[in-house]
C-alpha cells in the first residue's frame, strides 16, 4: 500500500467531503478528508490505482489539486 497526501482546493463543507471521499473510494482507495487543512490523506494500491487516476477523480468532482 502507498500513502500520499494531496492538497485540495474549493472543499468547504461536508458535501464536499463525502464528494470526495466517495469518488477515491470509487477507486479502490481510501480517502480521509482534513477539510480545515484542505488536505486528503490516501491509502492505495499502486498496483490497481495510479495517482494520476486519483487525482483525476477528485477534480472530476469538481476540486483543484494543487
Amino acid at each position: 500500500m502507498q500513502n500520499i497526501t494531496l492538497n485540495v482546493e474549493g472543499m468547504s463543507c461536508n458535501h464536499c467531503v463525502k464528494s470526495v471521499e466517495g469518488a477515491i473510494s470509487g477507486l479502490g482507495a481510501a480517502g480521509k478528508v482534513d477539510l480545515a487543512a484542505k488536505k486528503v490523506d490516501i491509502s492505495f494500491d499502486e498496483a490497481k490505482v495510479t495517482v494520476d487516476q486519483i487525482k483525476a477523480a477528485i477534480e472530476d468532482q469538481g476540486y483543484d489539486v494543487v
